[in-house]
């Protein structure tokens, strides 16, 4: 089996006959960045398209209102963009802006309980840094220990954890996974 781009599957996926009622809301969001006056593109997040109504989430009530008066202006940019689908109207409200992040940015902002962040730069390395196995393994273990420098130590195996998994499982992930297994033995 092949691995593919997540973005040739997300292409792939909209292509699929169930997706015909999504895609047109799709586009918009691929080129709100365009429609829109890029001023107001950080205040706004489109939410749906229904009964060729687009519902637009403000990040404030002031927003709704003011966007509410220039909604002809903006019908007039996204249906010159998109003539074959043209939009009757655009409602904006600030009710569902903290609901409103688009699923990309929420799996970006939120972080798995055993994500830490390390600084990026890296020791330089030469090509002859790896010259053997023994050598590379010397460094990786090195780079291991540095990181787990005060990291919080498991109650259980007292290993060094991520505080995310403590506060989480108030184990590391190893040991709470086998205490789920010993718990919950597979049927």
């Amino acid at each position: 089996m092949a691995f593919n781009s997540l973005n040739h599957l997300i292409a792939a996926l909209t292509k699929q006959p169930g997706w015909v009622r999504y895609q047109r809301y799709y586009r918009l969001c691929q080129y709100w960045n365009e429609v829109i006056d890029p001023k107001i593109v950080s205040h706004t997040r489109p939410l749906y398209i229904q009964k060729n109504i687009l519902w637009v989430a403000t990040s404030s009530s002031v927003w709704a209102q003011h966007l509410s008066l220039q909604r002809y202006l903006f019908l007039k940019n996204i249906n010159a963009r998109f003539p074959e689908e043209p939009l009757v109207d655009i409602r904006f409200s600030s009710a569902k802006w903290h609901n409103s992040q688009l699923v990309a940015d929420t799996f970006v902002e939120s972080s798995h309980p055993s994500k830490i962040d390390f600084p990026t730069s890296l020791p330089q390395t030469t090509s002859d840094s790896f010259t053997t196995p023994a050598i590379a393994f010397q460094r990786w273990t090195d780079l291991i220990k540095a990181r787990s420098q005060g990291m919080p130590l498991c109650p259980q195996c007292h290993c060094p954890t991520p505080p995310g998994e403590l506060k989480r499982w108030s184990l590391c992930m190893h040991c709470a996974t086998q205490q789920w297994q010993t718990n919950f033995p597979p049927s």
